[in-house]
């Protein structure tokens, strides 16, 4: 009897230890504490003011209450984004510093400049907010009323039009080198510092046309000192319901828009990337949030983390299309 408890007493002591090792595994993990257990840093790749900085407020503001914790909006302008960008993807991988990524950070810029980070391996991306789509604009003053008229005015007088730009490089240069393509016009580019100026040379008539987002120029389209030609996106905009999209016109591919994300540094940890993306989407969702970014003429664009990433992976290839199209590289 004794030789058989003998025996059978290492198999015991083996259960006992995987036991205790459950154990004390399952209260190492009730120990820890759920992220995130600290403020959040959400970096905004501009100067504060403006539409994006008003985005990544709003996000924030949402976004702490929904977390349990303050997610803090931290405003790093200069370089088109890159320090914003680069201070980002330098960050702790642990998801206490964000940033509010763009079309400009995460699909212009890296399609057409040597950046100081990679717009694709750097960052984790979380989750979309949405876009606003641009739209074609001309000083009043010229006689067009629509879209085809502009078309064969500018094939007719290929001397007489410019159009403005917030610089080389940008949305609104890059989208109407691809009009200028798709329908066989010529315009010569003015680009400006930023995208005021050019709106004050084309209320004067120095120059004639330009392609902004619809939240910058719907005050002046609601006002008459400027006229709406054509939005991009896949269907009219709620904000600017009788201006036609170019695929209603005949011009597919005309898909750009001014889109709002969120990313972190590479290599996050899933469960912290699943969480954001849960709290992000819930932001999305709720009616007055939804309604703040409607009277801005953004769509909301509630995405997956892969939905999220081809979106900024089909962005970058359809802005470097364009520049190789258009011989556009700038330094």
């Amino acid at each position: 009897m004794s030789n058989t408890l003998y025996r059978q007493q290492p198999i015991f002591l083996s259960f006992l230890f995987v036991i205790l090792g459950l154990l004390l595994n399952q209260n190492a993990h009730a120990q820890t504490p759920a992220y995130p257990t600290k403020p959040i840093k959400l970096i905004a790749p501009v100067a504060a003011g403006g539409g994006l900085d008003n985005i990544a407020r709003a996000v924030a503001e949402k976004l702490s209450r929904s977390i349990g914790q303050p997610v803090i909006v931290e405003n790093m302008g200069g370089g088109g984004g890159a320090i914003a960008s680069q201070a980002t993807a330098k960050a702790p991988a642990d998801g206490y510093t964000l940033m509010v990524a763009y079309v400009g950070t995460h699909g212009t810029n890296p399609a057409v400049r040597r950046l100081p980070y990679d717009a694709i391996k750097d960052f984790t991306p979380i989750g979309m907010i949405g876009a606003t789509p641009n739209v074609l604009i001309i000083n009043p003053d010229l006689p067009i009323k629509n879209f085809k008229e502009f078309v064969d005015y500018a094939k007719k007088n290929p001397a007489k039009l410019s159009y403005g730009s917030a610089g080389p490089g940008t949305l609104t240069h890059l989208g109407m080198e691809q009009l200028k393509l798709a329908a066989g016009i010529f315009m010569v580019h003015v680009p400006y510092r930023g995208v005021g100026p050019a709106y004050t040379d084309l209320l004067a008539g120095q120059t004639q046309a330009m392609l902004p987002t619809l939240f910058a120029a719907l005050p002046y389209i609601t006002t008459n000192r400027v006229r709406g030609l054509a939005v991009t996106g896949a269907k009219r905009s709620s904000a600017a319901p009788n201006i036609p999209t170019f695929k209603e016109l005949g011009f597919n591919g005309f898909d750009g828009q001014q889109w709002y994300g969120i990313v972190g540094p590479a290599n996050l940890p899933p469960t912290v990337v699943a969480k954001l993306n849960t709290e992000l989407n819930k932001v999305l969702a709720s009616p007055d949030f939804s309604e703040k970014m409607t009277s801005e003429a953004m769509t909301l664009m509630p995405m997956t983390p892969p939905q999220f990433s081809n979106y900024i992976k089909e962005d970058i290839a359809r802005w470097a299309k364009v520049a190789k199209d258009r011989h556009i590289e700038i330094e």
